[in-house]
């Protein structure tokens, strides 16, 4: 919004030509959603506990999480306000990638508030059924796909993308783009959502890969960077980096509360459309595949439940892992919960700069 308000006016004043610069906006929203939660956040948890939203934890969860039970969740509405706040500030609304961000954040929000209400005020832990959390974000990410490829921004490259490590390798997946879409958002979606399940875990893995997308965002939306990279091109693509540092300080600034002991968790509220954007962020810079490592601790995650339910089916009641997602394998193995959450985090800031590494490579 102040950039559609201001940046005409810089024939006025100088200053004002600084709005035109992504990256100028993109410092200024992640600055804004930052200040916002740290500075909402006393306000917000007094709400939350005088009525009475608070952690409700399964029966089949490990001993020691159910100290947790009572602590405030649905912090994922400060997160999502401090995004949503941000972007209308800082994020040109008439470009079709902010619009579709903007889409995805109150979708899966919504969403996901209904799936935490659930679990919260009617007493029962397991929140929405499978089928109708999946059936409405298999209805998103079609929508989503059919704008991305019926009515395009990107023109002839709507339907292809970066092949990792290959410079001169380009999938165009034509059609079957909008399969492509579909299955990746909501996966991305549901891996985000796998990782929420120790203190700080998922915020602070949130916060890398979205800075590791705000620069790919940015390069794939500059010409001469995108092509001394030899990477796909598309002019409007690097507004997404916006979203990208908006998450970035929003999950900065919760993760100050949202650490070990944790004060507060963001619950399905949060993680839902945190992971959908983070989808949509690859797929805007067409770096779907780099996801592999640029998010690789959420895929390693979803990873080892997809493999535990094959393996146990298959040879009817083995396990591979003690218990999934991945971070309770080695809550079983009695690593402490600081320790899980900071080496996950030391592996995906490792995976994040070897994903912006690869752009070199190529």
């Amino acid at each position: 919004m102040l950039y559609l308000l201001l940046a005409p006016l810089r024939r006025y004043w100088i200053i004002f030509n600084l709005f035109r610069y992504i990256t100028f906006r993109s410092f200024l929203a992640g600055a804004t959603a930052i200040i916002l939660v740290l500075s909402l956040y006393r306000l917000f948890a007094e709400f939350l506990k005088r009525f009475g939203i608070g952690q409700k934890v399964r029966e089949d969860v490990l001993p020691h999480h159910r100290n947790k039970t009572g602590i405030p969740t649905m912090g994922g509405i400060l997160i999502n306000l401090a995004i949503l706040f941000s972007l209308f500030l800082f994020a040109d609304l008439s470009n079709r990638y902010i619009q579709l961000s903007l889409l995805i954040l109150f979708w899966l929000g919504a969403l996901g508030f209904f799936d935490d209400f659930i679990k919260v005020k009617r007493n029962k832990p397991s929140g929405l059924r499978k089928r109708t959390k999946f059936f409405f974000q298999f209805l998103l990410a079609l929508i989503v796909a059919l704008i991305l490829y019926f009515f395009p921004t990107a023109g002839p490259l709507r339907s292809k993308t970066n092949f990792l490590l290959f410079k001169n390798i380009v999938i165009d997946f034509g059609i079957f783009y909008i399969p492509f879409v579909m299955l990746f958002l909501v996966g991305i979606t549901n891996a985000v959502n796998f990782a929420d399940g120790l203190d700080g875990l998922s915020s602070g893995l949130c916060g890398i890969t979205a800075g590791v997308y705000a620069i790919l965002g940015y390069i794939t939306g500059h010409s001469k960077m995108a092509g001394y990279l030899n990477l796909l091109h598309i002019p409007d693509a690097g507004e997404v980096s916006v979203v990208a540092l908006s998450i970035v300080g929003a999950v900065l600034g919760f993760l100050w509360f949202n650490s070990y002991p944790a004060e507060i968790f963001m619950g399905d509220t949060g993680s839902l459309p945190l992971g959908g954007l983070l989808g949509f962020l690859a797929i805007a810079a067409k770096q779907e595949i780099l996801f592999l490592l640029a998010g690789g601790v959420f895929l390693l995650e979803i990873g080892s439940v997809v493999l535990q339910v094959i393996y146990f089916r298959l040879t009817k009641g083995k396990r591979i892992f003690l218990m999934t997602p991945l971070h309770h394998h080695f809550e079983k193995k009695n690593w402490p919960e600081p320790k899980i959450v900071q080496r996950f985090y030391i592996i995906a800031i490792l995976l994040g700069f070897l994903a912006l590494a690869t752009l070199k490579i190529r």
